[in-house]
């Protein structure tokens, strides 16, 4: 089959791989019929996810057709059209009998990603995304195995086209789980920190769920503008406004801040110059502009909730503000599972239509350019999607 595979940081080709074959009995075989490059992908394109390594098959946005069964699979069946969250859970250990399926203790062969990890198991694995989740080959691909099939594959209804479902497996539920930890209700106020796909995404569920007042941080105004049109946020470009945080308060009755922000972008983050060299140095992880944006925006007693991946130390966290404001955090990566048979409710009912952010269509043959392309920002590219 063909396959978008890793070669090292900002070199990615389409490769003959093999074939996926059936390894145990839960598992299918699935032909992919749409996928599409995330802004986590960067991080890997980039170099900057350790366990990644050469001929690694990317990809946990996809869904298609199923191809083959395992004797064990009773969920679906050959024929089936689904969507396949990025996030791979058996669906009985502790954690998933409480609906946390990102966090699975399972799924995972590899260590996951925190530094100070003691007995603690590892989380779920994730198609495509480094041996620290389990290698598990991703859909950036003809094919792809789809291990715990009773649990992930979620079906498709007659009629829908894929664009209007394909983001069900990551980016929809990701913004929608950072709304809701954002406690956003009717006639919330939140600034949403970055207006790439699940910022988007988060700013659409924000107005699903009643925001008032959302206002959008980043520094490519045709994000900003097409946010502006599409959810009717208030656009802050911070290459323009050195200090959003402040320009938000200004905006707020009684210069309290917002009720919540939601940071969207993580540990790529653009920092000052002094974070710039600590990160190249290895001495620090993330760069924590964003958050500490955040922090400074949200009104005492409100929430931060953070959807962008974050890793290692960070610099000047501020965590004496956290304090003194009384502020809560939600983080974490989404529990696809649980939000699937509400958003396609959503979806089918017209409340959200998350294929408006695609901008390039592309063959699977043509996924490296389509790296480039996004990875650049060329083109006013807001969301790539393949079909192999």
């Amino acid at each position: 089959m063909r396959a978008l595979t890793y070669h090292g940081s900002n070199d990615v080709r389409v490769d003959n791989m093999p074939d996926p074959v059936i390894q145990e009995a839960d598992d299918i075989i699935l032909k992919v019929t749409a996928t599409a490059i995330c802004g986590s992908d960067l991080h890997l394109y980039r170099g900057k996810i350790p366990e990644t390594k050469d001929g690694d098959i990317f990809g946990h946005e996809f869904m298609g057709i199923v191809e083959e069964v395992g004797s064990g699979v009773t969920a679906v069946a050959k024929g089936d059209r689904v969507v396949i969250p990025f996030v791979i859970a058996c669906g009985n250990c502790f954690f998933c009998s409480m609906n946390l399926q990102a966090a699975c203790e399972t799924t995972n062969t590899g260590r996951g990603a925190i530094l100070n990890k003691k007995q603690i198991p590892p989380g779920a694995a994730l198609f495509g995304f480094s041996h620290l989740y389990g290698g598990i080959p991703g859909g950036q691909a003809e094919y792809v195995r789809v291990p715990k099939a009773n649990v992930g594959p979620f079906k498709i209804p007659e009629g829908m086209d894929d664009e209007k479902v394909l983001f069900l497996s990551d980016i929809l539920p990701t913004g929608y789980q950072a709304a809701l930890n954002a406690g956003i209700v009717p006639g919330s106020s939140v600034v949403i920190h970055g207006a790439g796909p699940v910022g988007l995404m988060a700013a659409a569920c924000a107005r699903l769920l009643g925001a008032q007042q959302i206002f959008m941080v980043d520094h490519h105004q045709y994000r900003l503008d097409f946010a502006l049109r599409n959810y009717g946020v208030i656009p802050i470009n911070f290459d323009d406004i050195d200090d959003p945080a402040s320009a938000i308060i200004e905006q707020t009755p009684g210069y309290r801040g917002v009720d919540a922000a939601i940071d969207a972008v993580g540990f790529e983050a653009k920092g000052s110059t002094l974070e710039t060299a600590l990160t190249a140095l290895k001495m620090e992880g993330s760069s924590g502009a964003a958050l500490r944006q955040c922090i400074a925006a949200v009104r005492r007693g409100g929430t931060i909730s953070v959807p962008g991946v974050y890793a290692g130390f960070i610099h000047g966290f501020l965590f004496g503000d956290v304090f003194e404001k009384g502020l809560s955090f939600k983080t974490g990566q989404t529990h696809v599972q649980s939000y699937l048979p509400t958003l396609i409710e959503h979806i089918l009912k017209g409340d959200l239509h998350p294929e408006v952010i695609i901008s390039h269509r592309l063959s699977l043959e043509s996924a490296a350019d389509g790296y480039r392309i996004f990875d650049k920002k060329e083109d006013a590219c807001r969301k790539v999607i393949l079909r192999p």
